[in-house]
């Protein structure tokens, strides 16, 4: 493994230069659904020659790469990827699609785990139709809980933590993610709605939005003074209620429920090729034997996380930032950091009977040819799968504070 995880150079010509365009740039969002040749081959090199575990029976993995948001390059990638690892290592067989509309009950009654390939935004929701949105969201919702899995890289923490199109009062709406605003008022209103549901079943009492004055001033006043400076209720009512700028953290999503299952949402990134060291938490996990617990450093788009959508009272974290190793020019470039420098990169959890896999770097096409990471996924796919076991008990007991 060594200290530093080499990402071989990309043997590919240009985009401008391609006669067929691969990858799924930002702006080409509709074309990607093509790896590039080259990313293959390198992947292909990488993969590992044999699963962990041992199947406990046949499994199908279903692959789904809509983006409702920001559209990554390395999206028909990782698809490509899981189809694969599975073939070579024979532990699954994977059915890939860019049509969320495959998202539903009786499709799914077929799969073993669902890999999210950095889904942005609300990559279920049908504009202007709640009703086949809902169907959606809980067809997901009682696959992973019902002893199945659900896995995600990268952009899959970039979902669902700004207005969506069937949102109340969310104007014409946007992604979920990256790459949009909505006007002022609708922004003012769906935080509203979003705070004021705590029950999350889409609709409001009377109690609910009496409550939202005493909810948001001790937000607002977090030394607990009882009072507020015009100033201070201006700069900290705007960072509680503005959505949609990768900078702040809303802390309330617009689908709370897949927000707490995937872990958390894309609060910032350092853009690739940050230098990140990343710390191995969990050095007994079959997860992570291939780091064989030493850190190590990598290059990539390095998402962060905010203070109240990830916690390792809710996470089993397998991976994290060594935020001492970084230099201050570096910290100094995240907005509105968090308070106690914790950030996650990996990590499993149980929800319901069910089981989740997430790692947050995989922007960059290279990071599929760095063959202890592609190690690392494979595990990660074997445990939502249910043939891996590994302790995927809370890093910190609900309540007893972060280690």
């Amino acid at each position: 493994l060594g200290r530093k995880l080499e990402r071989p150079d990309r043997d590919q010509p240009a985009a401008a230069a391609r006669p067929v365009p691969c990858g799924g740039r930002s702006d080409l969002p509709r074309v990607g659904i093509v790896p590039c040749p080259a990313d293959v081959q390198a992947m292909m090199a990488a993969l590992p020659e044999t699963a962990p575990a041992k199947p406990a029976k046949a499994r199908k993995i279903l692959v789904l790469g809509n983006a409702a948001g920001f559209v990554h390059s390395s999206i028909p990638l990782a698809a490509k990827t899981i189809e694969e690892m599975g073939k070579k290592t024979g532990a699954w067989s994977t059915t890939i699609t860019y049509d969320a509309a495959d998202i539903n009950t009786d499709n799914l009654k077929q799969y073993d785990a669902i890999f999210l390939s950095s889904t942005t935004g609300c990559f279920l929701d049908v504009p202007q139709d709640k009703t086949a949105t809902d169907a959606r969201r809980q067809a997901l919702l009682t696959f992973v809980r019902s002893v199945k899995g659900l896995a995600g890289i990268h952009a899959s923490g970039d979902s669902y933590h700004s207005p969506c199109p069937n949102d109340a009062a969310s104007g014409r709406g946007f992604g979920g993610g990256r790459g949009g605003a909505p006007t002022i008022g609708a922004s003012l209103a769906s935080a509203m709605v979003r705070w004021s549901d705590k029950n999350v079943d889409s609709k409001l009492t009377k109690d609910e939005v009496s409550g939202l004055a005493d909810l948001w001033f001790n937000k607002l006043d977090p030394a607990k003074t009882g009072t507020l400076s015009q100033q201070e209720f201006a700069t900290r009512f705007s960072a509680i209620t503005t959505v949609g700028q990768p900078g702040r953290d809303s802390q309330v999503g617009s689908w709370p429920e897949y927000d707490r299952i995937i872990g958390g949402f894309f609060k910032f990134h350092w853009l690739d090729p940050q230098l990140i060291t990343v710390k191995i938490d969990d050095p007994k996990s079959p997860l992570t034997k291939m780091f064989n617990g030493q850190e190590f450093e990598i290059r990539d788009e390095t998402y962060t996380f905010g203070m109240d959508t990830w916690s390792r009272e809710n996470l089993h974290i397998l991976t994290s930032i060594d935020y001492s190793k970084m230099s201050d020019d570096d910290k100094l470039k995240e907005d509105f950091p968090r308070a106690d420098h914790d950030y996650g990169l990996s990590w499993i959890r149980r929800e319901g009977n069910g089981r989740v896999f997430y790692e947050a770097h995989g922007h960059n096409e290279k990071i599929y040819a760095i063959k202890p990471m592609l190690e690392h996924i494979l595990a990660g796919m074997q445990y939502v799968l249910g043939d891996l076991k590994a302790d995927d008990s809370p890093s910190v007991k609900p309540g007893a504070g972060k280690k």
